[in-house]
């Protein structure tokens, strides 16, 4: 089992430190924290960290220097205070991979470290998009368009991908029981019917068509062009 990918967060706000450690522990990384800038030198110069966000609770300067000495092993998120323009440019030509103003919508900001991790080679994303919901499969999270979360269950994931795999196939149930049992003994037709109806509503989805008598179909979603 491949190890997790660690995320530092230095001298982040309180409430933002912890809808994004939340919001990353959920997808499978490790967070570790350091209220001050003296707090993550021994953090940082022990290694092993792969993302680091440094908040602005510290003065530029002082995230630039932790930025000059510990950039070579991490890639660097800076957040700034709006119209630091200057502030921002040494940042990146410094070496940061990116560099934010707040205040900052969470969700976005844990997108950008999960891109981080990607170039990385790092927990890669298995991402699925439909018609009102975007699902990482590795990480079993649903993220809809309104910005609520679910998480889906080692069954649920089973079923979506044995959809994926079979796309505008029907399955029969017996497909269904074969492939993507249920995670108890209860796993009788009418049983397969529930299952699939939790799916659709859980994942805001009417791709997946019953097909009386026959079974179920898995119909992609057309791209969105907007």
């Amino acid at each position: 089992m491949a190890a997790r990918s660690v995320v530092a967060l230095v001298s982040v706000a309180e409430v933002v430190a912890s809808d994004l450690a939340d919001h990353l522990e959920r997808r499978g990384h490790d967070v570790r924290q350091a209220r001050q800038p003296w707090e993550a030198e021994s953090l940082l110069s022990a290694g092993g960290i792969d993302v680091v966000v440094v908040g602005d609770d510290v003065t530029q300067a002082e995230g630039r220097e932790l930025l000059k000495r510990y950039g070579g092993g991490s890639d660097f998120i800076l957040i700034c205070r709006p119209r630091d323009l200057v502030d921002k440019v040494l940042a990146l030509e410094l070496g940061a991979a990116d560099v934010i103003e707040s205040p900052l919508n969470v969700r976005e900001l844990a997108a950008r470290i999960g891109g981080l991790l990607m170039r990385r080679g790092r927990n890669p994303q298995e991402l699925i998009v439909l018609e009102n919901a975007t699902v990482d499969l590795r990480s079993a999270m649903v993220m809809h368009r309104s910005g609520a979360e679910d998480q889906l269950s080692p069954g649920q994931v089973a079923l979506l991908r044995l959809f994926l795999a079979s796309p505008r196939k029907v399955l029969t149930r017996d497909d269904i029981i074969a492939a993507a049992p249920a995670e108890n003994a209860d796993a009788f037709d009418r049983s397969i019917d529930s299952r699939i109806v939790r799916l659709r509503r859980k994942l805001d989805t009417e791709t997946i068509t019953t097909i009386r008598g026959a079974g179920y179909r898995f119909d992609p979603p057309t791209p969105r062009t907007d």
